[in-house]
């Protein structure tokens, strides 16, 4: 029996505009991945050629029968230099909301997602008090020229992320004595290469550049956040119809005995602290992946017989449900799930993720809880940061060679699942 879902869901996709666009040349992310050393597996290039290709393939996901589609504005386009608006970056960006008008989907649009301008980062990054001002000025720009466009926005992808990359950066310091002597030799030359390039490329020295995915300090992460206030107000302002909200990755947080109390803390690093700039917000952006377990020691390892994804997660799609449930909880807006997804290669596992997903989000909705809609990550294999294009996450599957779009079994089963709701419902 199909699921019901209610009169107005939003089914869709999502994708992040430095993993699809390509030839972002003007973001942090694209001058890290050409440095001698890199810690990148390879360059992002053209990726997937969405900057070109777009319109067909918003059509494509409106083809497949869903109604909304998540995508990111690149600041580093729109303000290539400090106070210099691109206004052919507009233009593209207008260009992409009028083909989600033409084809009857929903825009959800991410004003940062992960890559800032390389002037932000010289002009000392996410740690810089002057960061949520220069943010903010760069959300109003946008909003004044396409709000009309924008129902939804979102401020800032993963706003959370800075703290997860801070607590992991910590542990390792807590070894760094064991890691530098089994560290091998050939790596540590090519980390001490990718640092000193780095710091000739910002004209900086290597402790003092602070892109968003990197350590932030206290002070670091309060920027962060208040960069979502400061830009959820400019936004308010320069387009008052557009809702405002952030999204956050949150894992299912479970303990096992003894470990009740790091499994609290976690919750309260990652969710609980950030309530207060969240909670005039107009909705809420969810992301999940895997669960987190805690043990009387701490953070436990996935279980040696688990079923992994490509990225070394635990699958775990009743994750989603648990998460909505401890959001709607402590924090009463609606919910858009905008992330939610697996790296495989094996698509039947893509389409079992979905289902139990979509289950846990049905359950929620009966029990009152004002989920609004869900974007599955994503719509297209594409560049996966660090790890290049060797995970794919895609609805959609590409011939780099050719960008020809393949859509996998997968896209058709969530394309028939929105279907069948839109005919339930209209």
């Amino acid at each position: 029996m199909e699921l019901r879902f209610p009169v107005g869901f939003l089914w869709g996709a999502a994708t992040a505009a430095h993993q699809v666009e390509g030839n972002n040349t003007n973001s942090d992310f694209w001058l890290m991945e050409q440095l001698e050393g890199s810690m990148f597996m390879e360059p992002s290039g053209i990726a997937v050629d969405h900057y070109r290709l777009y319109k067909g393939d918003i059509g494509m996901l409106a083809g497949l029968g869903l109604n909304a589609y998540r995508f990111s504005i690149e600041w580093a386009r729109i303000e290539p230099e400090e106070g210099r608006f691109d206004e052919s970056a507009i233009e593209h960006y207008r260009d992409m909301l009028v083909a989600c008008r033409v084809y009857g989907v929903t825009p959800i649009v991410t004003l940062h997602h992960f890559t800032s301008p390389q002037w932000l980062i010289r002009a000392g990054g996410w740690e810089s008090a002057e960061t949520p001002m220069r943010f903010a000025r760069y959300c109003e720009y946008v909003m004044r020229k396409l709000g009309e466009f924008i129902p939804y926005s979102c401020t800032i992808n993963e706003a959370n992320m800075p703290l997860a990359i801070t607590k992991i950066m910590k542990r390792h310091q807590l070894s760094e004595s064991v890691a530098q002597v089994g560290l091998n030799t050939e790596i540590k030359k090519k980390m001490e290469t990718y640092q000193a390039e780095l710091s000739k490329s910002f004209g900086l020295p290597y402790d003092r550049i602070h892109p968003f995915l990197s350590p932030l300090s206290e002070k670091g992460i309060e920027n962060v956040f208040r960069a979502h206030t400061e830009a959820r107000a400019a936004i308010r302002k320069s387009s008052p119809q557009t809702k405002v909200g952030i999204t956050l990755s949150l894992y299912d947080i479970q303990s096992v005995p003894g470990g009740e109390a790091h499994a609290e803390k976690a919750m309260q690093e990652e969710f609980l602290q950030f309530i207060p700039y969240l909670k005039d917000d107009d909705f809420f952006g969810l992301q999940n992946y895997t669960r987190m377990v805690y043990g009387p020691d701490g953070m436990l390892p996935v279980p040696a017989d688990a079923e992994k994804t490509q990225m070394g997660y635990e699958f775990y799609p009743q994750g989603l449900e648990a998460v909505i449930r401890y959001v709607a909880k402590h924090l009463g807006l609606p919910i858009i799930v905008t992330e939610n997804g697996i790296a495989t290669d094996d698509d039947d596992r893509r389409i079992a993720f979905i289902d139990r997903a979509l289950a846990g989000v049905h359950a929620c909705i009966a029990d009152g809880i004002p989920v609004k809609g869900y974007m599955h990550w994503s719509l297209l294999d594409n560049f996966e940061w660090q790890l290049g294009f060797s995970k794919r996450f895609g609805l959609v599957a590409v011939d780099r060679a050719t960008q020809r779009r393949i859509p996998k079994p997968s896209a058709f089963h969530l394309g028939r699942i929105a279907r069948a709701n839109a005919l339930i419902t209209n």
